[in-house]
């Protein structure tokens, strides 16, 4: 498999990538974390990708104080001086001129060819196992036209193509992927539009209207719903998913993602304050509740469900069934804080929501 279209010198920018993902999408996969969002999710796990540009890691807890930062980017480094945010003048260079990994740089320009370049590494995996490429972020649509030309990649390439979105980007953008998109991850939040921007920062309106566009269109479409408890699993929300797939009997499932806290040191390391302080992650009692509200629903009780796997395993353990319409429980987050400090192809992670 290799690409040779006419769009290999386009750029965008990437946040990481991710070889041999399990919970992006069918089969085996490589997921492509693009930088910028259009929300900013109380929960989010990976805040790095809501900026659309590049941005540092910072660990004081592995910073030697050597001043190597410093000096590369052009500031006096005085014994015992650290890396300072406020005036660094060039992150890119100071994070090269770290010994010990305190500093990262996240997001980082690659054009398709390279893009493709370890995406294609994989595709014996991807013909084995019915997997693929998958665009995840941040909200992949915030470079449109850079997520369109991979996509166009991997379908000449004969990889199969997935998108993981938020919904929030107008109907024009999911127009020009939707010829090149075999699955669409669709993310459905909250319910009652103005706690959906409470929590996320704006309304569901467009996403909602987006959804019903893409169903129109006969694109395959599955729901993935990020519940915290407390937070945005109220009876109403868990009726409106109901109502959802009543509303669209063509959905391929519904995929429930828990909160759990491994994103949370990721906060620190931007210089962040985290919007959910010591947050506890969801439980197995609070899956279980979730189960049991679901199921219970009549809307849902008219549409087959299958239950997957438990948090921690890999989609695509459990049996699969001819089912319209089911539920799924994966991970809201598996990319481990620790894998940000390892090369893009070492990272375990999973989407971002």
């Amino acid at each position: 498999m290799s690409y040779a279209g006419p769009s290999t010198d386009a750029c965008g920018v990437v946040d990481d990538l991710l070889r041999f993902s399990l919970h992006d999408g069918p089969g085996i996969r490589t997921t492509v974390f693009l930088k910028g969002c259009p929300l900013r999710c109380c929960w989010c796990h990976n805040p790095e990708s809501q900026r659309h540009t590049a941005e540092v890691f910072y660990r004081s807890d592995i910073c030697r104080r050597c001043g190597s930062c410093r000096r590369a980017c052009g500031q006096p480094a005085s014994p015992g001086a650290s890396f300072d945010r406020e005036t660094c003048r060039d992150i890119a260079a100071a994070a090269t001129a770290c010994p010990t990994g305190a500093l990262q740089l996240v997001g980082r320009e690659w054009t398709v060819a390279q893009v493709m370049h370890e995406v294609t590494k994989d595709a014996d995996y991807y013909r084995s196992s019915g997997g693929g490429l998958t665009l995840s972020g941040g909200e992949p649509l915030m470079q449109v036209s850079f997520a369109a030309a991979l996509f166009d990649a991997g379908r000449r390439a004969g990889i199969h193509t997935c998108l993981d979105t938020c919904g929030v980007v107008p109907w024009e953008s999911f127009a020009a992927v939707l010829p090149l998109v075999d699955l669409f991850l669709f993310d459905y939040k909250e319910t009652h539009p103005q706690r959906h921007r409470e929590l996320a920062g704006q309304d569901n309106r467009l996403l909602l209207q987006n959804l019903d566009r893409l169903c129109e269109a006969g694109a395959a479409v599955r729901l993935r719903c990020p519940l915290v408890p407390g937070i945005n699993d109220s009876p109403e929300h868990l009726a409106g998913i109901a109502r959802l797939c009543e509303q669209h009997p063509t959905l391929q499932g519904v995929e429930l993602m828990p909160f759990h806290r491994s994103g949370a040191p990721r906060y620190e390391h931007l210089g962040r304050e985290d919007p959910l302080p010591g947050y506890p992650s969801a439980s197995e009692e609070d899956i279980a509740r979730w189960h049991a509200a679901l199921t219970a629903l009549p809307a849902m009780s008219r549409t087959p469900l299958e239950f997957g796997p438990e948090r921690s395993k890999a989609r695509g353990t459990s049996p699969r069934s001819s089912d319209s319409s089911r539920i799924e429980v994966s991970p809201l987050c598996t990319r481990s804080p620790g894998a940000a400090w390892r090369t893009n192809s070492s990272k375990t992670g999973g989407s971002g929501m």
